[in-house]
């Protein structure tokens, strides 16, 4: 059956909607935050403040590193495939996954050493927390094992499907959790005991933090198993493929070789520069405070809050606009190598759109329900700092879901060393603000949220000016911008009442939350459709979209 489903991908140009796929993976991405975040909050009572700092700081490295060789890899693949497909280039689309796999094991095997034998520069010199190493080292052979699970994931992409990546995320997740919980509690444990032994304080966290790394490799682990039983079954399909190739030109693999290195190093050097921001603010905060005579364990816990609770909650909503980028940027190169600029206008349209649509509301919820959600989730914990964060910090959300969205479109369109400029020039700016707040006006980790919105803000506006140079098109502001801020505006006032009326009667903040969130998610959605932000044409083009418009004409909202 998923032969069958793959087939018919590959053979319709349009259908699945590229849109669909967005959802379905953006479906796949809230499953996965979602998960993340319950599993986070017990990992989070295991290790406490200091050794989620430990947790976080390494997982800032880890990132860049695996930015560096293979974060790249699917979008990469995903155009190079698609390209092709779109010409009924069969042959050379599977020498392109085939020059993938060896790049990914070239670039996959350097990270790994890289992270391996550099944890105690990277723990000691960089960010100031010397007992990092531990998780860094742990978190090496991961970085080997992802390149090869984003080649696969990129392939299938390629071809027009999201299913395979939406089920392989979720299961990498929650083989994750399970993994890292069990195993942060058994080696925090070990690590009390090398405290006695040593007559330190230190070693539990340390060997706490290493242990919920564990689970991030064993998820890929899992996640790669499964993508290669996908991919064997889909072989038919592909010898098939083969025999209707229409190739004018036969690539050889060194060609190949050298489209692929083109594509991924402006992708890899943008996306760097986009992600690095994280690890150099990791960098300037320890070494700031740890200058202002800030000792290094509270430095470790205020980052703790600020990565590991502050970031897991905006990170949720943001995950949509990194699926619908996902699906994205194949449809784009199909629509270009067809030289169709309707099809692609309509799609920078619509994902612009629609990403607004659910990150703009996010932001407003998390403003006004901050305080409810910071102490639902995160029970019997002084959350004073981290709800500050949320509601000075949550209009991040908006700007880096616009921002990653534009990214795609100017890597679709074949404008991949644009967005690498402009993330050079937010960064610029960025750490100059961070360091006059940190210096001049010793806002602390506050510092880090501020300039971070400024990142943002600033990615949003030179990518926007730029799609509008390269593709003399400007971005409809009304039903994109004004009226999903009015809905959204109008939503917060009513899930704040609703919240307030439950706790006051019934005494349970929970309780409050789940019923604001269910009133808000309903009046917003009645509100789209009275002013006028969603037709009923595209209503219809989302997934469960025939039941929710008979709903709709139902109650008279169409």
């Amino acid at each position: 059956m998923e032969n069958n489903r793959l087939q018919r991908s590959t053979k319709k140009k349009n259908s699945p909607n590229f849109l669909i796929q967005g959802v379905i993976l953006a479906a796949a991405g809230i499953i996965v935050r979602v998960i993340g975040m319950f599993y986070r909050i017990p990992l989070a009572d295991i290790l406490g403040d200091e050794g989620n700092g430990y947790y976080s700081s390494a997982f800032s490295i880890y990132s860049i590193l695996l930015i560096v060789s293979s974060y790249s890899l699917p979008t990469a693949v995903s155009k190079m495939i698609a390209t092709r497909l779109a010409r009924k280039e069969y042959i050379n689309s599977f020498r392109v996954l085939r020059v993938s796999l060896i790049y990914g094991t070239v670039v996959g095997a350097i990270g790994a050493a890289v992270l391996w034998f550099g944890a105690d520069i990277f723990a000691n010199h960089f960010l100031k927390m010397p007992y990092t190493s531990y998780a860094l080292k742990t978190l090496a052979p991961t970085i080997w094992i992802i390149a090869y699970l984003g080649v696969f994931r990129g392939y299938f992409q390629g071809i027009g499907t999201m299913l395979p990546t939406a089920i392989s995320q979720i299961l990498e997740q929650i083989v994750n959790a399970v993994i890292s919980i069990y195993a942060a509690s058994r080696l925090f444990q070990a690590g009390l005991h090398s405290n006695l032994v040593y007559g330190s304080s230190k070693y539990s966290f340390a060997f706490g933090a290493a242990g919920g790394t564990i689970g991030t490799g064993i998820g890929a682990v899992s996640a790669l198993l499964f993508l290669l039983f996908i991919f064997l079954s889909y072989r038919p399909v592909m010898r098939r493929q083969r025999r209707r190739d229409l190739s004018r030109h036969r690539e050889s693999y060194g060609e190949i070789s050298s489209i692929l290195v083109m594509t991924v190093l402006p992708i890899v050097l943008s996306s760097v520069a986009y992600n690095i921001s994280t690890v150099i603010d990791n960098s300037i905060y320890g070494n700031v405070m740890a200058s202002m005579g800030m000792e290094d364990s509270v430095i470790a816990t205020n980052w703790g809050v600020y990565s590991g609770r502050y970031h897991l909650l905006f990170n949720i909503p943001v995950a949509i606009a990194n699926s619908l980028s996902s699906a994205l940027i194949p449809a784009l190169s199909r629509a270009v190598a067809e030289k169709n600029r309707g099809q692609i206008i309509s799609r920078v349209a619509m994902v612009i759109r629609f990403s607004m649509i659910i990150a703009i509301p996010s932001t407003v919820g998390l403003t006004v329900l901050a305080g409810p959600i910071c102490n639902m989730l995160f029970r019997g914990r002084d959350n004073a700092a981290l709800i500050e964060m949320i509601m000075y910090g949550s209009t991040a959300v908006a700007f880096f879901s616009l921002s990653t969205v534009t990214n795609a479109v100017l890597q679709g369109i074949n404008r991949i060393q644009t967005p690498l400029k402009n993330a050079v020039i937010s960064l610029g700016l960025h750490v100059v603000i961070l360091l006059i707040m940190l210096y001049v006006f010793r806002m602390g980790i506050y510092s880090v949220v501020y300039s971070n919105i400024l990142f943002a803000l600033t990615m949003c506006l030179l990518n926007g000016a730029s799609i509008r140079r390269f593709l003399k098109y400007r971005q409809e502001m009304k039903k994109t911008f004004i009226l999903p801020t009015l809905a959204a505006g109008i939503m917060g006032g009513l899930a704040y009442g609703v919240y307030f009326l439950v706790h006051i009667t019934l005494k349970h903040n929970a309780l409050g939350v789940l019923a604001a969130i269910g009133a808000a998610a309903v009046v917003y959605g009645i509100l789209l459709l009275k002013l006028g932000c969603v037709d009923e044409t595209e209503l219809l083009s989302l997934p469960g979209g025939r039941k929710l418009a008979r709903i709709a004409v139902k109650f008279h909202l169409l």
